[in-house]
């Protein structure tokens, strides 16, 4: 992926890692709001982006940047491999799918939103 440049070396800071977590954070607690208020899109897209945004967290803790939500997935998945649960890599394949099927073909579901936000909330105690 360096190759490719789908995946970058980058100066990373400490406060850059904390945005992260922090937004990942508030995407949770949205999502968890949307979801009990049966706003299924909107909890499927917000559990996604709190996923996405704690493994952004984790890629910058490496010194890394990418370049697509898919790259993020492919470095966490080769980056984290002997770190992370192989589940936790799962739940951000199927929460990306999920939101892509949310956002651009208005697929979703109860149990679609439900399975996202429990993957953000495994997925935030990394």
């Amino acid at each position: 992926m360096l190759a490719e440049r789908k995946l970058l070396r980058a100066n990373i800071t400490r406060e850059m890692v904390l945005k992260e977590i922090s937004a990942a954070e508030t995407d949770m607690k949205e999502a968890e709001d949307s979801l009990s208020r049966g706003k299924y899109k909107w909890a499927t897209i917000q559990g996604y982006y709190s996923i996405f945004h704690s493994g952004r967290a984790l890629l910058y803790s490496r010194g890394f940047r990418e370049k697509s939500h898919y790259a993020l997935f492919l470095a966490l998945q080769e980056l984290f491999r002997n770190e992370l649960e192989s589940s936790l890599i799962q739940n951000y394949e199927e929460a990306m799918n999920l939101r892509q099927e949310a956002d651009y073909d208005l697929k979703f579901s109860e149990e679609g939103a439900n399975e996202t936000v429990e993957g953000a909330t495994k997925f935030s105690m990394v």
